[in-house]
């Protein structure tokens, strides 16, 4: 049974939303206020938040942006401002979705469905990754990767890479050809959301391809994507 966080001051609105995601065997938390989600958010670990853009005392954007900075749990937020730069804002600060009031609550149920699947999805090809690849040493041209021994080496000399950067390195060289998004890299390696216009990724494929010297033109950019490793031979 899925664990919804719902934060809304409305308490009217509250009690349809409870019935509703009930109705659909959710678990449901309510808080009516910021300090209090964040509160039962830290105790709780829902698997979903709806949260609501205007609170009292800490607003939905400040709630949002305490949520994201240590976890990847996904919000869906309810706003009452139509205008389009406020569903942008609200995407721009990490926020997975955005319904604006009013909505039907048909709606609201199908979103939530939709970003637990997503969610789902991500942590089963994050399970798969992980299959028979903590023994394995890799190879690829003069280089070699070994999980256990947690070390890189190119050419006989070892390379130093900090604990995210062999992570990384690790996951491009155990799938060869696979383009891995921005987002997929951030939430599996650095363990946070992705925000539109974070550089940590970026940053550190530049920080590893200097340290990779002559493979570097090996680790391909794809535009608006993200990153893959080229198959050897090509």
């Amino acid at each position: 049974m899925p664990t919804v966080l719902l934060v809304e001051d409305t308490q009217k609105l509250a009690q349809v939303i409870i019935r509703e995601l009930e109705a659909q065997n959710y678990h449901v938390l309510y808080a009516g206020d910021g300090l209090t989600a964040l509160r039962l958010y830290e105790e709780e670990k829902p698997d979903i938040v709806i949260l609501d853009w205007m609170l009292p005392g800490l607003d939905g954007l400040e709630v949002l942006r305490r949520i994201h900075q240590n976890a990847m749990t996904p919000v869906l937020m309810l706003t009452a401002r139509s205008e389009e730069v406020d569903r942008v804002l609200s995407l721009e600060m990490g926020a997975d979705d955005c319904l604006t009031k009013p909505f039907s609550m048909r709606e609201l149920i199908a979103r939530v469905h939709v970003l637990l699947r997503r969610v789902e999805k991500m942590q089963q090809i994050a399970r798969a990754d992980q299959i028979d690849s903590e023994q394995n040493v890799l190879h690829y041209g003069p280089l070699s990767l070994d999980p256990q021994a947690h070390m890189v080496i190119l050419d006989g000399g070892e390379i130093e890479l900090s604990p995210n950067e062999f992570e990384t390195l690790h996951l491009l060289l155990r799938s060869p050809g696979r383009t891995f998004s921005r987002s997929y890299l951030q939430e599996t390696i650095w363990k946070t959301a992705y925000h539109e216009g974070d550089r940590s990724v970026d940053n550190a494929m530049l920080r590893i391809r200097k340290k990779i010297g002559p493979l570097s033109a090996k680790i391909e950019t794809v535009r608006s994507i993200g990153y893959r490793l080229r198959r050897e031979g090509k």
